[in-house]
């Protein structure tokens, strides 16, 4: 008797140790692993579905949840070298009802790479129209959310297909002249002038230098261990030479000020949403855009740097259902309890 409950006890402590061990050892050796199955468990929890939309041999990867209904369809663009992933941290404070989509922007992720002439601004405006209509979001006035470089594409798809936009969230955008410079657009500088093109601050290749891209992204300092520091580093290594081909595109001439050349053309309700630390796009920008459009209404954050997103997720959630509700001109009790 005594010999078959040690057996058991054994049995037991081998099935409990079993995932320990196995979570121990990805955490050890295979990071990457980790971060990626951390994603799929998010995305799992928060009711967002991975599809996928091809048109024409183009195909584009996007998370989707809820239906279109009584509240306008949210579609959300990220930033330069990140992925649709990056807004489950809103996108868990968002109502659950809401019909929220958000996609890889061209290149990135699970969409298409095809060339260089996607990557500019206006190619992936056009890109991501290709996408509203592929999934039919055009049948009635979406709102549109970008952040950075996705802000940028935001304005300039606001500005160029102003039918389909219920309303605009721009959260630290690119693309505008701003009147002070940021400490990354500093820091281009000196690169340019020593004729070096590599060392790019968002394009890290160590764990050291990821860490220094956190702290430049962001005011808030997370405590970020290093394996995780060397597990976002393998998996964005292998996607480098595209990051580099993209910033490329989007520094040059005519896509580093695109938003600002068709800031006029935006007729929608526009919301802007900026860390007050912003060391990225400096917050002098927010000045640009409500002198431009008188109507924008403006929120700067204190204590919160580029990474608004991932910063102040609730505080991004509420701003946005606050603005919608709004501009549908409901006040009533149970309108405020969906924000």
């Amino acid at each position: 008797m005594d010999l078959d409950m040690l057996n058991m006890f054994l049995i037991a402590g081998g099935t409990l140790a079993l995932p320990i061990l196995a979570f121990v050892a990805s955490f050890l050796l295979w990071p990457s692993a980790l971060i990626k199955v951390y994603y799929w468990y998010w995305r799992r929890t928060l009711g967002m579905q991975v599809r996928y939309a091809d048109c024409g041999g183009y195909r584009f990867c996007y998370s989707v949840r809820g239906k279109p209904g009584i509240r306008p369809s949210i579609l959300m663009l990220h930033g330069f070298s990140t992925h649709k992933d990056m807004w489950l941290s809103v996108v868990k404070y968002l109502p659950k009802h809401l019909h929220i989509l958000c996609v890889d922007m061209p290149g990135h992720e699970g969409t298409s790479r095809t060339n260089a002439e996607d990557y500019s601004i206006q190619g992936q405006v056009r890109r991501i129209h290709q996408f509203v209509e592929s999934v039919r979001l055009h049948k009635r006035p979406f709102h549109l959310v970008g952040t950075s470089m996705g802000g940028n594409v935001a304005g300039v798809y606001a500005a160029t297909y102003p039918a389909q936009i219920f309303g605009l969230t721009l959260i630290c955008p690119a693309g505008l002249r701003y009147p002070n410079e940021s400490k990354f657009v500093k820091h281009l500088q000196a690169l340019k002038a020593a004729g070096v093109s590599q060392g790019i601050p968002l394009i890290p290749t160590t764990p050291d230098e990821m860490e220094e891209m956190l702290r430049l992204c962001s005011y808030v300092r997370f405590k970020v261990p290093q394996q995780i520091l060397q597990g976002l580093v393998d998996v964005r290594l292998p996607h480098n030479d595209f990051y580099q081909e993209v910033f490329m595109k989007i520094v040059e001439e005519d896509s580093r000020h695109c938003l600002h050349d068709n800031m006029h053309l935006i007729t929608a309700p526009m919301q802007v949403i900026w860390g007050k630390q912003d060391q990225v796009v400096d917050v002098s920008g927010a000045s640009v855009l409500a002198e431009a459009l008188p109507g924008c209404q403006v929120e700067l954050l204190e204590n919160c740097g580029h990474s608004v997103v991932m910063e102040r997720p609730r505080k991004t959630a509420k701003l946005i259902m606050d603005f919608i509700i709004t501009q549908q001109g409901i006040d009533s009790p149970s309108s405020k309890k969906l924000s």
